[in-house]
């Protein structure tokens, strides 16, 4: 058996109650932490009171942004930063799970000056990250024969052209979350979810384990609150008398279409942008899944007070974003061709204005009480979650006595350079997913299982391409301990409700697989 199987674990059976730093939460910010805090040297316990991707980062548009929405608004700083670590994500650390995406804007006049100056900014962008033009080519106008060639849905009647620009997609950005949290964990960090933190009482950390209701006291040198929309909450169990932290989270809410073979969207090779009118900056857009799905998104709408722990999208929303979108194709999107919805909650600062004009800057909060360095990471976006987790560790006081920060040039589990990728031999799904780590992944479900491996390769039901390879290794090496697990987050089956219903047997398959096997 992998000497990985069982590095993330539910519960805190095990535990070591002598670490360096506790990081609650684990999210991409959460797991973010955890990677850079034990790749420096630091002993880490990284908790989640619920699962690894619980919470907002499951939620994306499962892009890798390169920041040139920000620019709209003025802030040039953060659109920097994107641009940056979206050239870090592609070319370094995570080859294997993103790709180039080609974005369209149909125009039936004349791009606006506005247009032209806002992809030649984000061309500037791409090339102060120091991110190839071979990987994210530079913008460009384009026929309307060819953006029909790349996205045949489009609504004919008066396209004259349209405008061609790149960015970064995700093959997952619920997999971005355990890969990181699988690299951290072969270096040494321990994983925990299902570990609830209470509060610190005489400088030692209380944790809970939500599975044997057992009480969990550990010695720390620091605490990382990397909890996302719920950051504040756990910020109340801080010993301080410090101002709260208070956040405005707004929802973004995105349909999930899943075409039939002869549905123009179904041979959709590009996003499609659509401006939203009356909005200079906002668009809704149409994004095409690896799986044969297809996102429609995005909405931003202030929540109230009470987070919930799964958002929902409100009816208003997928309205909203049907007739948007609708405009710009030939045949309308209709509410029954919608398959599932999901929605996520940005974790925006508290400040004047609408929630679509506040900064996605990040800031990092440090606060001492009972010996404790108490450090809260709040705001940012996924694709800078790396950056983030850079600064919550620069400021703890006992960063000095490790390492510094080598994130920007350590590959994750799998990762191998684009070229390389392409030359990889097994089954393209597992490497799609998987890069480097393909065979493990199929050769540890076959010991789990013993089974054979056009059994572990076979889609587990019609129309839905996961495999129970995935979902063995989900259970031994990625910490998935219900039927949820696997299919909400380990793979992301459940964004299709009826696909849920079809995939149960086979998730609970191999959790009784795993369960024979110790």
């Amino acid at each position: 058996m992998s000497a990985a199987r069982s590095a993330i674990r539910v519960g805190l059976t095990g535990i070591t109650d002598d670490v360096d730093l506790v990081v609650i939460g684990l999210g991409v910010t959460g797991a973010g932490v955890a990677l850079d805090a034990v790749s420096r040297g630091m002993k880490v316990l990284a908790v989640d009171a619920h699962d690894l991707a619980f919470g907002t980062s499951r939620w994306s548009s499962k892009l890798v942004h390169g920041g040139l929405r920000y620019l709209a608004s003025g802030q040039f700083g953060v659109a920097h930063e994107s641009a940056v670590e979206r050239g870090i994500l592609m070319q370094t650390t995570a080859p294997h799970l993103t790709k180039p995406m080609g974005t369209l804007v149909p125009l039936t006049s004349r791009p606006p000056m506005i247009m032209r100056a806002g992809l030649l900014a984000g061309d500037l962008l791409r090339w102060s990250a120091g991110t190839s033009g071979d990987l994210l080519p530079p913008a460009r106008q384009i026929s309307a024969a060819h953006a029909l060639a790349l996205a045949p849905a489009l609504r004919r009647d008066g396209l004259r052209s349209a405008m061609l620009g790149w960015d970064g997609q995700l093959v997952d950005d619920a997999r971005l979350v355990l890969t990181i949290a699988r690299s951290a964990a072969r270096f040494g960090a321990q994983i925990r979810t299902r570990a609830r933190f209470t509060g610190i009482e005489g400088g030692v950390v209380v944790l809970k384990d939500e599975l044997s209701g057992q009480t969990h006291r550990i010695t720390a040198r620091a605490v990382i609150n990397a909890g996302g929309v719920w950051s504040g909450k756990v910020a109340e169990l801080f010993p301080t008398a410090a101002p709260p932290i208070k956040l405005k989270p707004s929802r973004g809410s995105h349909l999930v279409l899943k075409p039939t073979a002869d549905h123009p969207l179904s041979r959709q090779r590009a996003a499609v942008m659509v401006p939203v009118p009356g909005s200079s900056s906002r668009f809704t857009f149409v994004l095409p899944q690896a799986d044969g799905t297809a996102y429609v998104g995005l909405t931003d709408e202030p929540t109230g007070d009470e987070i919930p722990e799964v958002p929902q999208a409100s009816e208003v929303e997928v309205g909203f974003l049907l007739d948007v979108v609708s405009a710009a194709l030939q045949e309308p999107i209709r509410r029954q061709d919608v398959v599932g919805t999901f929605a996520g909650l940005r974790p925006l600062l508290d400040a004047a204005g609408e929630t679509a004009d506040l900064s996605r800057k990040h800031a990092v909060i440090d606060q001492q009480a009972q010996g404790l360095d108490l450090v809260t990471v709040v705001g940012g976006k996924l694709t800078t979650y790396r950056r983030m987790a850079q600064d919550a560790l620069d400021i703890l006081s006992m960063a000095e006595d490790f390492d510094r920060c080598s994130t920007a040039n350590l590959p994750l589990s799998g990762a191998l350079p684009r070229e390389d990728l392409t030359q990889l031999r097994g089954p393209r799904r597992l490497i799609d997913r998987y890069g480097a780590d393909h065979e493990e992944v199929l050769s540890s479900s076959g010991e789990v299982s013993g089974l054979s491996e056009a059994e572990l390769l076979e889609p587990i039901s019609a129309g839905i391409p996961t495999t129970l390879a995935e979902l063995i290794y989900g259970v031994t090496h990625e910490g998935a301990h219900s039927v949820d697990d696997l299919l909400e987050r380990r793979t992301r089956v459940a964004l299709v409700p009826v696909d849920r219903v079809k995939a149960e047997a086979s998730a609970q398959r191999a959790l009784t697989l795993c369960q024979r096997t110790g």
